[in-house]
């Protein structure tokens, strides 16, 4: 569409408009159960509003290894322990304004969730 054909924007409409922004949500936890419950209330919340969602996409988990000797003074048996700490993460994509945002994220987190929210401009 050329730029001549294109209607004016009447005086006083384009400050009515409240600016939209892509948000990124990203959630990490080390209990799947407690980060999926988290997941489901926002996307939820976020329909409710009638709002573009995209997720929550399942990033790979990161799982840290340490391996420990078990003797405390070293001498003995050479045996060890091996633990691991799994990291599970979410991403959830949504288009909106920043105010809609905050009342979708205002529910109650789960504990050991850890919430990030990323706001970029359309």
């Amino acid at each position: 569409m050329a730029l001549g054909m294109m209607k004016p924007l009447k005086p006083g409409l384009e400050d009515s408009q409240e600016q939209v922004h892509r948000i990124r949500i990203t959630l990490s936890s080390k209990s799947v159960k407690n980060l999926e419950k988290v997941c489901a209330d926002l996307v939820r919340g976020a329909k409710d509003k009638q709002l573009k969602v995209k997720g929550p996409v399942r990033m790979p988990t990161k799982v840290l290894h340490i391996t420990t000797r078990k003797s405390p003074c070293g001498e003995g048996t050479n045996t060890w322990d091996r633990f691991e700490l799994r990291v599970h993460k979410r991403v959830i994509d949504l288009v909106s304004s920043s105010e809609v945002v905050k009342q979708i994220t205002s529910i109650t987190i789960e504990p050991g969730v850890e919430v990030e929210v990323t706001i970029a401009d359309v």
